[in-house]
């Protein structure tokens, strides 16, 4: 299997560093999530035709696009990847659907004698968290070391309010009794003050008295003991490595990162929701003169101004906004509460709003690499079909339909290559009865040259219309826009394959997508694959799924009114009343009478009604 030709260019362009990928659909759904060493060569080795799992085989037609966000090392992909994995559920990452958490460790600050516990889920309690760490077992040998050198309690509460005797840990010199003896408090607390400053990373103590003691029992001949020692340390090298996915307090915040060349921006949101990474919203800014300090303000104020967001309780900046903008005041008011805005110069902080910086700067990379080859793909195609000019803004039209039934059309908008969802429209037919889809085209086409050509209009006409149909369609569309006034306009249509044949062995061979062109007898040939081809069937794609997707809430609307329509007494009043109550038909025809008594505006006797109708039984009303 080889890299398609559209996913080359994508594929060259990940970086060879460590992060999490996310493989999407032609629908824009997310297919897989994977983390990766090297992210490049694990997207390359998809289509090296040596993974055995069974949807990788289809990728090649399944895949149309990979996103990537950039880690710090593989073990923070590890744990990206599972917090995306539960946040996006994708369709093949079957092995990982469950609620699963990884572990963390817990100290209770709040007990009389706070103990070190392993737990699976982060609670918003008065207790401190720890990780989560990727691995079990490690993570257990190293609560064995901790046990061993802070002498903290190991028993529940309950355990510990019932005790009569000290236990065996107590006898091994693992605890200093609490639950029996008398243990100094203040000593105690040193030791959790301790083990926290451990578990944060500042372990280089323990280190080296662990480092001493395998020493010591080295030279006296004690290789058991040694080996220990030495299995203790490495687990506790490899467990404690920091986890700076998933941060080590449970503040919400989030990290904003910049990139800038001149005038163009890339700006990177990383989301911390309850000391996890959820997500990272990546934005592309063109054309911006603003110094940096206003910039960041102004981005700042319209990310969480436009009321769907609301501020964390720290946003961490690369750089202060102006001294006249009350930043941090405007986002507490927002919130409700204080939000913290900082601007960190060391440590951890500071750290992040870096990393959040490199996903702007990958983000920028990518999106410019992108808007190159969606600018090549327009010139192709423009030569290919002897525009005059390179078609920026292109539109394309198709019609739906069930046997002449609940009749629509679709009108989808690319702009430079991308899809400008503001132009979006969804139309019903208006003057055509049953199934003629020539007169439904023209009905549309017209439509959209008059309200293009309307005095006070602001949506002029783009630089080429796409048809999807063949001839017929073409034509159709070419005499509205005559009719309408614009003659003009560039129009071309899109037909779908067709079979023309077998080979020798009897398999069918169908035709590459075929361009028709007004004035031209033969269709235009493309070349399959090819960015100008690419680009045409993915904008004709989008309008045949917009269509069909349209098509059906028509008629499920249609025959959801005609099912209760039709039942005396259910006008539109109760109608609604019903579906806004049930959700659905389906849902209505399964209640029982004295459910349906329940919704608004429903007695017994209305109910029974109802439910006598939908299962075929008269009752009067």
């Amino acid at each position: 299997m080889t890299v398609p030709e559209s996913l080359q260019e994508t594929i060259g362009r990940l970086p060879p560093s460590p992060g999490v990928y996310l493989m999407r659909g032609a629908a824009g759904e997310i297919l897989y999530i994977g983390k990766a060493t090297n992210l490049r060569s694990r997207v390359r080795s998809y289509f090296s035709g040596n993974d055995p799992r069974p949807f990788v085989r289809y990728l090649d037609t399944l895949l149309s696009d990979v996103e990537y966000v950039l880690t710090s090392n593989p073990k923070e992909a590890l744990l990206l990847e599972n917090t995306l994995i539960k946040r996006h559920r994708p369709r093949f990452n079957f092995m990982l659907r469950d609620d699963k958490n990884y572990l963390a460790i817990r100290i209770d600050v709040g007990a009389v004698w706070p103990r070190v516990e392993l737990v699976r889920r982060i609670a918003k309690d008065r207790a401190h968290y720890f990780g989560p760490f990727h691995s079990a077992a490690k993570v257990r040998q190293m609560l064995n070391v901790l046990n061993r050198h802070f002498n903290l309690r190991t028993c529940t509460d309950a355990t510990l309010a019932n005790r009569v005797r000290p236990c065996l840990q107590y006898q091994i010199r693992r605890c200093p009794g609490p639950c029996v003896l008398e243990v100094d408090a203040d000593t105690y607390k040193e030791s959790v003050r301790q083990a926290e400053l451990f578990l944060s990373g500042r372990e280089a103590e323990l280190l080296e008295r662990l480092e001493q003691r395998m020493l010591e029992a080295a030279e006296q001949l004690e290789f058991e003991d040694a080996a220990r020692y030495r299995d203790q340390r490495s687990a506790v090298e490899a467990s404690l490595e920091r986890q700076r996915a998933v941060q080590t307090t449970q503040v919400d915040r989030d990290v904003v990162g910049v990139f800038r060349e001149a005038d163009d921006v890339a700006v990177a949101v990383m989301q911390f929701r309850g000391g996890a990474l959820n997500d990272v919203a990546t934005f592309a800014l063109a054309d911006q003169v603003l110094p940096d300090d206003q910039l960041v303000a102004s981005f700042v104020g319209q990310f969480y101004g436009v009321g769907e967001r609301e501020p964390p309780a720290e946003v961490l900046l690369p750089w202060p906004a102006p001294a006249d903008e009350d930043l941090e005041g405007t986002l507490t008011a927002l919130r409700g509460r204080r939000c913290a805005v900082l601007v960190p110069q060391r440590g951890e902080k500071l750290r992040l709003v870096e990393l959040a910086g490199e996903n702007a700067r990958a983000f920028f990379s990518d999106t410019m690499s992108r808007a190159a080859a969606a600018a090549r793909a327009l010139e192709r195609l423009a030569s290919r079909l002897d525009l005059r000019e390179v078609p920026r803004t292109l539109e394309c039209y198709d019609i739906s339909n069930f046997q002449g039934a609940a009749v629509v059309a679709s009108q989808v908008a690319f702009r430079d290559g991308v899809p400008d969802r503001q132009r979006y429209r969804r139309l019903k037919i208006r003057t055509v009865e049953g199934q003629d889809d020539f007169a439904a085209m023209s009905e549309v086409i017209g439509r959209r040259v008059r309200r293009a050509l309307a005095p006070d209009s602001t949506d002029p006409l783009p630089d080429l219309i796409v048809i999807d149909g063949g001839k017929g369609q073409l034509a159709a569309a070419v005499a509205a826009l005559q009719e309408a006034g614009a003659p003009e306009q560039p129009v071309i249509a899109l037909a779908k394959s067709r079979v023309t044949g077998t080979d020798d062995d009897d398999t069918i061979v169908r035709s590459s997508e075929r361009v028709f062109v007004p004035g031209r007898k033969n269709a235009v040939p493309l070349r399959e694959n090819s960015p100008e081809w690419l680009l045409l069937t993915r904008l004709r794609d989008e309008a045949h799924k917009t269509a069909i997707e349209f098509h059906r809430k028509v008629r499920g609307r249609a025959t959801q009114s005609s099912q209760l329509d039709a039942i005396p007494g259910v006008g539109p009043t109760r109608r609604r009343a019903l579906l806004s109550h049930f959700g659905s038909i389906r849902a209505i025809r399964s209640a029982s009478v004295e459910e349906l008594a329940e919704a608004p505006g429903f007695d017994r006797r209305m109910a029974a009604v109802v439910h006598g109708h939908l299962h075929g039984v008269e009752v009067d009303a």
